[in-house]
């Protein structure tokens, strides 16, 4: 070759000291754009991170809200919670207004018929009247309840501003310093259920776990307070009359002090005080109604 053709010749990339980059290197990209479902050579688009990092947000408040739960049935604060007490307190409304009940017209010397008749009435009329008022109650209740949580979730989407200047307030009372609080805001703003919630539980002093079920609180009302209008009036339909007046006051007695029991467990107080309380409010509401009732028989005798 001669001179003038080699000066002519084009110079290969290999006599300028560099070599083509090899395919591997273009490997971390490739892969980086499957990844986050972008073209290859093209980052994935800025609202696609925002979509999956909300979903991830949103994953871990409800992983969050789940724990939640469990701590409070450790607690002792969830909704069975109100439902037990409401069932035993039931109870004992049922067990001292017909052990009171029993024992007037047995002190008024009244037959056995009479008093299981005195007793049935009471029993049926008190567990209606329990039913209907907690009906009625938990239906207010509860219309006032979501009323004020529609109110508030209306104002969550129309005055956006306002409600996380209270989120903020909401927090600072908290403890939390000011600066963490107006940067926590936002990120309650961005998710309107837990907004609702902490406006729901903060500002209106609302529970919405607690709201309960109107039909199934005057189930609960109706049969709690049947089972204990029954006891002091199952020894008159079981037994003879000698004997269902001792027996009567034995199991009432015994179910006073259960029932008061297991009310002051539920308040965190010791049972021994809390059945011995009841004892004794039950059998001073029997002894009231016994003595009235022998004073009316002794009368209508004479």
């Amino acid at each position: 070759m001669s001179d003038q053709q080699a000066e002519n010749q084009p110079i290969e990339p290999a006599s300028l000291g560099t070599s083509p980059l090899p395919p591997t290197a273009a490997a971390p990209r490739a892969s980086a754009a499957a990844m986050t479902g972008a073209a290859p050579g093209r980052e994935a688009p800025a609202g696609s991170k925002a979509s999956g990092q909300r979903t991830v947000e949103q994953a871990d408040v409800a992983q969050a809200r789940r724990e939640l739960e469990v701590i409070r049935r450790h607690h002792g604060s969830s909704g069975r919670s109100g439902s037990l007490r409401a069932a035993v307190f039931g109870i004992n409304d049922g067990l001292v207004s017909n052990f009171s009940l029993v024992l007037g017209m047995a002190g008024a010397n009244q037959s056995g018929q009479v008093v299981i008749l005195a007793g049935v009435a009471g029993l049926v009329a008190g567990a209606f009247s329990m039913a209907a008022g907690e009906y009625v109650s938990m239906r207010v209740q509860r219309e006032v309840f979501e009323g004020a949580l529609s109110l508030e979730r209306r104002e969550l989407e129309t005055e956006a501003d306002e409600e996380q200047h209270e989120v903020e307030v909401i927090l600072r009372a908290q403890g939390v310093p000011r600066t963490d609080a107006e940067r926590i805001a936002p990120r309650v703003m961005a998710n309107p259920e837990v907004a609702l919630d902490l406006m729901a539980r903060q500002e209106l002093g609302l529970d919405p776990d607690e709201l309960g079920s109107p039909i199934g609180a005057a189930l609960s009302s109706f049969g709690s307070f049947a089972i204990g209008a029954l006891i002091p009036l199952l020894p008159f339909v079981l037994l003879s009359a000698g004997w269902a007046l001792g027996v009567a006051v034995g199991l009432s007695g015994i179910a006073l002090f259960i029932v008061g029991a297991m009310a002051a467990r539920l308040s965190g107080r010791p049972g021994l005080f809390g059945g011995l309380r009841m004892l004794l409010i039950g059998a001073a509401a029997a002894a009231v109604t016994y003595g009235i009732g022998k004073l009316f028989g002794v009368s209508l005798l004479g």
